[in-house]
Formats: C-alpha cells, structure tokens, sequence
C-alpha cells in the first residue's frame, strides 16, 4: 500500500475531493441552521420535550424517501452515468438552499417550509449517496483506495467543522446569510463535478431484468456476513446513540450558549473524525481492522452517556469530539471493506443498500431519539441510546465473529 500512488495524482479523484468538500461545507451547514430555525419557531409554542420532537421528526422526513428509492437508486447508479447524477443533484441542491435563503429573507419561513425541504433533501441525498461512493473507486486504482477514502473521509469531516463553524455566526448576523452562502458551496460542487472526465464504469449483467439486478444487490449484502456484519452494527448503534439532533437544544434550553455555542457543539464530533481520518490518510488502518471497528463502537456508547450527563459546554464538547473519533473508526473499516470487496458492477446498488441503513441510522434515529425525548426528556434520551449502544456491539460481537475475525481488508480468502 505505500508504493500506491497518491489519489491526488489523478486529476478526476481531484475534482471529486473538490466537489464532495464543497458540498459537505454545504450539507452541515444547512442542516445545521435548519434545526436551528426549526427549533426556535417550535419553542414558541411548544415546550422543550415537544419542540425536541419536531427535530426528531425532521429527520423521519428525510429518511422516508430514501427508505422508499433505495432500490431505484442503486440501479440507477449502476446503470447510467454516475458522474451526471451527482452533478443533477448538486444543481438541485443550489436551488433549495437558494430557495430558504429568499424565504427567509422574506420572513416566510415556517415549519411545513421545512417539512418539505427536509423531503427535498432527502430525495436528493437518496440519488447522490449511491452514486459519489461507487465513483470514487472509478478514480484511483485499487491499491490507492484506502487512501483515498481516507481523504474523501477528511474532506466530509472537515465540511462537518467549517460548515457549522460559519453557518452559527453568520445566521447571527443576518438569518438569511448562511443559505446564500451554502447555495454558492453547491454551485462549486456543481462547476467540480462537471470537470471530471470519462471514466470506466462496470456494467450490471443486461440480461437480468431491472428488479432482478436490485435484488442481486440485496443479495451480495445479505450473503457476505462480513460485510453485513459491518453495516448493521453501524446501523443500530448509531440509531440508538444518535445526539446530533439534540444540539439545538443542548445549545438553546440545557447549555444556555446560543448560536456560537451551537456551532461549536456541531464541530466537536467532526474534529475528533477529522484527526482519526487525517491519521488514516497517512497511515491507513492495516491490521485487526474489525476488532478496532467492535471497540470503537463501544466507546461511542460511553461517550454519547458522557455527552447526556454533561453540563459545561467544554466537557460536552470533549464526549462529543470523542464520539465523532470513534465513529470515524467505523465509517473507514465500513467503507473500506465495502469498496474492497464488492465488484465495481454492483458497487451502485451495494451502496445503496449502505446508504439506506446509514440514513436509518442517522435521519431514522434522530426520529428516534426526539420522540424518546418526548417521553423522558432530552437527557435521559441521550443516555439511554448510549447505552444501548454498548450493549448492542456486545451481541454483534457474538453475532458476527466474520468481524472480530476481519484481519485486513481484503476478502476472507485473501486473509493470511
């Protein structure tokens, strides 16, 4: 691995680590001043439980059209040009940030404006995801892929720290600014995409028909344990333990630090990620890759408890920096494990499949945990999804020994 090439030799991977940088400042931002507006225009008429909810329910929003295009996007992505379908969705994008950005301008916003925007970018994140992660192994030769998602990885996380850092102050400044400049960010992701130029992409077996060539994709997932193994453990404990969408209202009603308090609790998990992806980009994960993903995921739980139980800002930023190290861990050996062993034919629909139980993880636990938060507050919420975390990676550890066993990336034939 380390006489690979660097991915950023290749111009087309440059341009994709470009656009996926300036979507991701984009992506974090927004949802971030989304939640936000969201919650203060609920506390008016609502109290803390019940305004925690409705971010709960933003997420549900989001998850459903992607929960119901699964199957159609990993097709789609296996079957047309990958690169077009990111750069429709990128314009797509520009166009519903610019949209809040004159809505709120105008002060027209409300919560069905954000209902259906979270529908919108739902739908979008649907076609997108399959699409970016099956394209980026069509950039760089196999050798230099762990790196490569590395610095895909530092490029995301990166955008989880800057996008939230400038969209708190600047919605201080005006409520409208952040938007404006999140759709100009979509715009670059746009101008990026549209510089990558041809590239070899698989092609499904034609003689399948389309319903056939989705369920083959259902199938490689469910037949290879390991990888199964990797994207179910992702799936639950992040459903369980999920406090991103609780920030808002750490920041506004338990923490009391307002807008510039929010945005440093929305970078806190996005520096511990980026100094773990950072280490990988040099000196990727090799060796024991899946007994560090089980670990990781237990100290995710512990720390999403220490999150809940914190009441000083620097203490909840430190759990929650701990939380994005951790769950860096599982992203790489995810990621790696699927772009590895999955034929590149089959890599769209595959993806899917991982998009739909990330989504569910994130978007479907954020549902979760804002309607626990209804029934036993904020705080106990937290904790409890913490620790189920814990327990859950306990019984994954037991139920699939294919990850404890997982010595490398490389298929189980091809362990030494």
């Amino acid at each position: 691995m380390s006489d690979a090439q660097h991915p950023f030799a290749y111009a087309n991977f440059r341009y994709l680590w470009i656009s996926r940088f300036s979507s991701m400042l984009s992506l974090y931002g927004l949802s971030l001043i989304i939640g936000w507006q969201a919650y203060n225009l609920a506390r008016q008429d609502l109290d803390i439980s019940a305004a925690a909810g409705i971010l709960g329910l933003l997420g549900l929003l989001q998850f459903i059209p992607l929960f119901i295009l699964t199957p159609l996007v990993g097709w789609v992505a296996d079957r047309l040009d990958r690169r077009w379908i990111a750069r429709i969705v990128a314009a797509a994008q520009a166009i519903i940030a610019l949209i809040l950005a004159l809505l709120t301008y105008a002060d027209q916003i409300t919560l069905w404006t954000f209902y259906i925007i979270a529908l919108l970018l739902g739908i979008c994140r649907a076609f997108l995801g399959p699409a970016i992660s099956a394209l980026a192994p069509n950039t760089v030769p196999k050798e230099s892929l762990p790196r490569a998602i590395a610095l895909s990885t530092i490029a995301w996380q990166v955008g989880v720290i800057i996008g939230p850092a400038f969209a708190g102050p600047l919605y201080s400044i005006a409520d409208y600014l952040p938007y404006f400049v999140c759709a100009a960010l979509y715009c670059i992701a746009f101008g990026s995409l549209m510089m990558i130029g041809p590239i070899e992409q698989g092609r499904p077996d034609n003689s399948k028909g389309p319903l056939k060539q989705v369920s083959d994709g259902m199938s490689y997932v469910w037949t290879n344990k390991l990888v199964l193994g990797a994207i179910t453990l992702d799936l639950f404990v992040m459903f369980l333990a999920g406090a991103q969408a609780m920030i808002p209202v750490f920041a506004r009603d338990i923490l009391d630090v307002g807008e510039y308090g929010l945005s440093l609790l929305a970078i806190s998990p996005a520096i511990g990620a980026l100094l773990v992806a950072g280490w990988f980009s040099f000196k990727p994960l090799a060796n024991n890759v899946g007994r560090k993903m089980l670990i990781a995921m237990a100290v995710f739980g512990l720390c999403t408890i220490g999150f809940g139980l914190s009441s000083l800002l620097p203490l909840s930023m430190a759990f929650l920096a701990l939380c994005g190290a951790a769950d860096m861990f599982g992203v790489f050996v995810r990621s790696t494990l699927i772009q590895i062993n999955t034929p590149d034919e089959k890599r769209g629909r595959v993806g899917a499949v991982s998009q739909m139980t990330i989504s569910a993880s994130n978007e479907l636990g954020d549902a979760f945990t804002g309607g626990l938060a209804i029934l036993i507050g904020p705080i106990a919420a937290i904790v409890v999804g913490g620790s189920g975390a814990i327990v859950i990676t306990a019984f994954w550890y037991k139920l699939f020994p294919e990850l404890n066993a997982a010595k490398t990336f490389d298929p189980p034939e091809n362990d030494n």
